[in-house]
């Protein structure tokens, strides 16, 4: 018979009813059928005082496996636990991987971190504190210490027995590195080399010791890349003494390269966009700041107009073609922006850095002749006056220029006194391209102004 799919709405219902009928069993029945996702799902969109049945109806270690899921895309999670009774709590973050409930108490005070592990057991409460020493943007702040070790000397049947009974503490089986007495790493294999040699084969004699590995002090980000580019389903974390320390799995790689891009993404748009579910107050305060400074930085602008009114006096049709030029190398420094940023997040090596920077120079001159020679053709047609074209045209080039340079330059200055270039944002760039592009067009169109008037 086949299954049948509910929707998510229906099965919401479904599960309200046996929480206000108090019916455990169903509950539980419907509830642990659903996929984790969908579990969290649920959970997230009942109301407080539902939940509280269903911190009666589920243990510790099955929510836990529901919190896995929720800390990664709930900002406030403090909230949740602080829902829950901190026993309750303690436990299920003791049953989390402790990678992960190393995640949720970075956003928890200090003093209910403290209360949290001393009613944790004591083994769990030891791997979560040394986790949490950890400078948040380090891969020791995002390794599990739950993975599997095996000896050299150990044979293949008897690493698979090892392995059948560690593998529910095991974050991934998919790895199992070889390490010697004092817990300093030999090798890797792969669960699929385990499987194909015989049982009397000897751990030392397979396994792989060209292992390629990340310092415990390494930034995440890079992890993160080292990651996707190998394509591992994890790595292994060591110190400087070869020691093996644990493992970054690729689910916590693909939460940093997402928080990567989430903070590119803010970066360019001069806001933080994730904070669909904040305050609008709250919103406005994150969001004015920028705007407060780019609003100072168009008064700049503005009082440039004002120096040139005896140009526009002179020629008044400039003024129609003011908005075309600033408009226009807005658009070609964010492109040039957008290249840098998403090179720099990539990591490349200096001599990348100098390439890029030749490589958006001679896109801007070419964009810049290009878009130049367009608009003087345009408007010498439409105007009648090629004089004018050739200084819409040319200003155009010039600005298209330098926008570019200041949008590929920016960034790559920024990061060099390690500022995150993302700050260098689309809304930046477009200010700062209306200023000097306003500065180029009028003092080319007044140079021309003065050699034909005399």
């Amino acid at each position: 018979m086949p299954e049948i799919v509910y929707e998510f709405d229906e099965i919401l219902q479904q599960i309200r009813h046996t929480i206000a009928t108090d019916d455990k069993e169903q509950f539980r029945e419907i509830f642990l059928n659903n996929h984790t996702y969908d579990q969290a799902q649920i959970y997230l969109n009942l109301e407080p005082e539902e939940r509280q049945s269903v911190y009666e109806f589920l243990t510790p270690a099955e929510m836990a496996d529901l919190f896995e899921i929720i800390e990664e895309d709930v900002e406030d999670v403090e909230d949740y636990l602080k829902e829950m009774d901190i026993k309750y709590a303690a436990k299920m973050l003791a049953n989390m991987y402790a990678d992960n409930a190393v995640d949720v108490l970075q956003q928890v005070k200090e003093e209910d971190v403290i209360a949290y592990l001393r009613l944790m057991p004591h083994k769990a409460a030891i791997e979560i504190r040394e986790l949490l020493n950890y400078e948040d943007h380090t891969a020791g702040a995002m390794m599990t210490t739950e993975y599997i070790a095996l000896r050299e000397k150990q044979t293949v049947g008897q690493a698979m027995t090892y392995v059948k009974q560690m593998a529910a503490e095991a974050e991934t089986v998919y790895y199992v590195y070889v390490v010697d007495d004092a817990n300093h790493l030999q090798g890797v294999i792969t669960l699929r080399d385990l499987i194909l040699q015989p049982d009397h084969a000897l751990i030392k004699d397979i396994m792989k010791d060209r292992i390629v590995t990340v310092n415990v002090q390494d930034d995440k980000n890079e992890v993160a890349q080292m990651i996707r580019d190998y394509d591992f389903l994890a790595i292994p974390v060591i110190d400087e003494e070869n020691e093996l320390l644990g493992i970054v799995t690729v689910d916590d790689a693909i939460d940093v390269m997402d928080e990567e891009a989430t903070s590119d993404y803010s970066g360019l748009a001069g806001v933080n966009v994730d904070t669909q579910n904040t305050n609008p107050f709250i919103a406005a305060s994150k969001r004015l700041p920028w705007l407060i400074t780019l609003l100072f930085l168009g008064m700049g602008t503005s009082s440039l107009l004002s120096r040139y009114e005896n140009v526009i006096e002179q020629a008044s049709v400039l003024s129609i073609f003011v908005t075309l030029i600033t408009g226009t190398a807005g658009n070609a420094g964010t492109q040039s922006l957008a290249v840098a940023v998403r090179k720099l997040s990539a990591h490349e090596d200096e001599i990348s850095f100098f390439k890029l920077l030749i490589h958006e120079i001679s896109t801007g001159l070419i964009s810049g002749l290009v878009t130049g020679l367009t608009i003087t053709i345009v408007v010498g047609l439409w105007q009648q006056n090629w004089i004018l074209g050739a200084v819409i045209g040319l200003a155009m080039f010039c600005a298209i220029t330098v926008a570019t340079l200041a949008g590929s330059f920016i960034p790559v200055l920024m990061d060099r006194i390690g500022v995150d270039p993302a700050v260098a944002s689309g809304p930046f760039i477009s200010t700062l391209s209306d200023l000097t592009s306003v500065l180029i067009y009028f003092s080319i169109a007044k140079n021309f102004l003065d050699a034909f008037l005399k």
